[in-house]
This record gives C-alpha cells, sequence and structure tokens, in this order.
C-alpha cells in the first residue's frame, strides 16, 4: 500500500488520533485519553465505565462486551494509556504527531508502549462484531494510568477494589514486546524488581589524610560486588545462546550521590542499583548475600529497598491451562511462531497473577527493533493492522473457552 492509502485507512486513523494525545509523564492530562475511548466504546456500540481506584486524576476505562454466558469468569484485555517523556532533539519525527515516512513507518510515543495494542483489541472486536460473532465469555477491555512509573496508581490498587472483584476474572492478556525476527514473543512470567539503595557511611575528614574505614573505600567494595555478580550473568548469556533477556538477572548501576567539597572525604555516599532477579533464583539467600557484603565492606551501610517486588508465580503454558491451549490453537491456525519466554521487564501482568489470575504479555509486533522507552519510536503500519488480524483470532479462541 501507498502512504496515501495508509493514511486513510480507518484503524489507522484511530490509532494515530490516540498516539497524538500526549498522556505523557510527569503529571499526565488522561482527560483526552478518557474522551476518545468513550467515542471508541459507543462507536462499538458498547457500554464503557470510568473507575478511580485511587484519585480523580488516575482513571481506569473499562469497555464491556457481555458474553452469552456471563456467569463464566471473564477475560480482560489490559493497555495502558500513559507514556514515557520524549527528548525531542533525538527525534526524526514529532513524537506526538503520529506521521507516516514513505515506507509506511509511523513515528510516535506509544506506538510499541502500548497504544497500540489498546487500539488492536478495539480493532478486533469491530471486525467480530461486524462478523456476527458473540463471545461465551464477557470480554472487558481496560484501559489504565500509571504503568510506566510503577503502576502504583493504576492496576497495583484496582486489583484491590470491589469494582475489580465484580469483573470475576479468569484470564488476562497485557502487553509483550515487539520481536526481531518472523516469530512473536509470549511472555507467561517477569521477574522480580528489586530497586537497591546502598547508604554508604564512613569517616569524614580532610582530603590529604588517609583515614581508615572510609565511604570510598565501602563504595569501592559494594561496587565491585554487584558488577562482580553483574559480569557472571554477561558471561552466562554469552556461554548460551539459548537464554533470553528474562532468564538471567540484570545488575545495572542507576545513581551515584555523594561528596561536598572536592578536597573533602564524605561521611556518607549513595548508589543505587536496579534489579531485575529471574524466577529461578532464591530471594532471601540473595538478599543474605547482599546484607553479607555490606557487612564485609567494613558495616556502616544502610541498604534501603527503594522497590522490593515479591515473587509471583508464572502462568502456566502447558495443558493444564485451557486458556493457553486456545491462545496456542489460534497460532497455530494462523500459522505464526509464537515463543514463550519470561518477560525481561515489568507490566501490570504481574497485580493480575498475583491474584491467582493467569496472564499471558503478548504484542503482536514481529521483525521489528524494540523501541520502547526509545527514540523515533515506531510500527509499521502493515504490522499494525496484521496484529488487529491475529488479535481478532486469538479473542475469538480465548473468549469461548
Amino acid at each position: 500500500m501507498s502512504k496515501a492509502e495508509w493514511e486513510n485507512n480507518e484503524e489507522i486513523k484511530i490509532f494515530r488520533e490516540y498516539l497524538r494525545i500526549p498522556s505523557v509523564h510527569p503529571n499526565v492530562d488522561y482527560t483526552p485519553c478518557v474522551e476518545f475511548l468513550q467515542r471508541q466504546a459507543a462507536s462499538l456500540e458498547l457500554p464503557v465505565e470510568i473507575v478511580y481506584p485511587v484519585n480523580k486524576q488516575n482513571p481506569v476505562v473499562l469497555i464491556k462486551w457481555e458474553g452469552t454466558e456471563p456467569e463464566l469468569p471473564a477475560i480482560i484485555l489490559n493497555s495502558h494509556m500513559d507514556v514515557v517523556p520524549v527528548f525531542r532533539e533525538k527525534w526524526t519525527h514529532d513524537p506526538f504527531a503520529a506521521e507516516i515516512d514513505d515506507e509506511g513507518r509511523i513515528f510516535a510515543r506509544g506506538t510499541q508502549d502500548t497504544k497500540e495494542i489498546g487500539t488492536q483489541y478495539l480493532g478486533a472486536i469491530r471486525v467480530l462484531k461486524a462478523q456476527g460473532f458473540k463471545p461465551k465469555r464477557t470480554v472487558y477491555v481496560s484501559f489504565v494510568p500509571d504503568e510506566e512509573v510503577g503502576g502504583y496508581l493504576g492496576m497495583r490498587e484496582f486489583v484491590k477494589t470491589e469494582d475489580f472483584k465484580k469483573l470475576n476474572l479468569g484470564f488476562s492478556m497485557d502487553e509483550g514486546s515487539s520481536s526481531l525476527d518472523s516469530g512473536y514473543y509470549v511472555y507467561y512470567a517477569e521477574r522480580t524488581a528489586w530497586h537497591l539503595r546502598f547508604k554508604i557511611s564512613g569517616t569524614a575528614g580532610h582530603g590529604s589524610i588517609l583515614l581508615p574505614n572510609t565511604a570510598g573505600e565501602k563504595f569501592t567494595f559494594i561496587i565491585e560486588k554487584m558488577m562482580q555478580f553483574r559480569k557472571t550473568e554477561v558471561q552466562r548469556m554469552a556461554r548460551d545462546s539459548q537464554l533470553f533477556f528474562g532468564d538471567v538477572t540484570t545488575i545495572n548501576m542507576t545513581m551515584v550521590n555523594g561528596g561536598l567539597q572536592n578536597n573533602v572525604v564524605p561521611a556518607q555516599l549513595e548508589v543505587v542499583f536496579d534489579l531485575r532477579i529471574a524466577i529461578d533464583v532464591d530471594l532471601e539467600a540473595l538478599e543474605k548475600q547482599i546484607r553479607d557484603w555490606c557487612v564485609e565492606a567494613g558495616g556502616g551501610i544502610e541498604l534501603e529497598f527503594e522497590q522490593k517486588d515479591e515473587y509471583v508465580p508464572p502462568t502456566k503454558v502447558d495443558d493444564s491451562n485451557p486458556f493457553w491451549l486456545a491462545f496456542k490453537q489460534a497460532a497455530e491456525e494462523l500459522n505464526i511462531e509464537i515463543r514463550p519466554h519470561v518477560c525481561p521487564g515489568n507490566t501490570d501482568s504481574r497485580f493480575l497473577r498475583s491474584n491467582g489470575i493467569p496472564a499471558l504479555g503478548f504484542t503482536p509486533i514481529n521483525n521489528t527493533p524494540i523501541l520502547l522507552h526509545d527514540h523515533d519510536e515506531y510500527i509499521r503500519a502493515d504490522s499494525y493492522l496484521h496484529g488487529i488480524e491475529v488479535y481478532t483470532k486469538v479473542i475469538a479462541a480465548i473468549a469461548n473457552v
């Protein structure tokens, strides 16, 4: 198709309208998103409800497609409305203009994370309704806030509400990521996220004196231990080409603070590490190891968990999970290859899984660079429309389990 044909495609028009809403952190105004989604629900002749789990600034939008057997546990198709900030000077296109180039690439923040799946869900439902399909199970399409900063004002609190419990959910689908080849990633679990701040105290004084037990010495010890830990995981990935990003533990130093003046030995230094811990790691043993390093460094180190997620059991991807079987059967009928993996990052699926609801992360984009949170984020128009075809098959399958 030509650029003009992409621009005149109705599904592409809807998608680009959503992308042009700058629901970007910080201080997101979700009002235009809510109004857009209300119009979409009306065009599909489906009821929409707005829920406020925490406050009026952070709405959850629920579009309901009632099933023929509504007493059965329902399906939820989730995505988030918020997007991460941009460095406009690093973009070759306006990140909120949703421009299409001659190759059919749509450039905008949110094209991969995750405005695309939100409107693809709706596009698939539009197709199914036009075909006269009626789901056995009720299908909810949810659009949540705050995911990009942890979900603490969105899904994390929503799952605690009576509004959520009334949905009677049996299965969830949420975001995945694009793949670099012709296959598709399906995420059935997530690593455990820890954000560790080491507050390292030591002897302060003049920079010309070799003082004992300084914060700098302890700081160096901790850095070396954490970076050696990181190195072992890098080596594991290098040795085993079968390992996926989510199969190992990632350790990255993200913040360093401290010091008052260049000739003053500081009384305290701080360093922050972002850990995404593989699902086969003993969390208690890991925490003990890190605390032991603090003692070995010389003491005087306060370990603060700025985020300490608990282990969440994976969703089963075997014959015991009828939703997985339906998903897999749909993929086979579409003749697409799906590869189950542990998600490298964190999504709202962890809040569903922690409540006993099986969840899969799936974004039907392939042969595309992974550009979540990156500059010049884009999706190809043909890939976007193919994703609607994929969801049409998948949603019909899981809704009739």
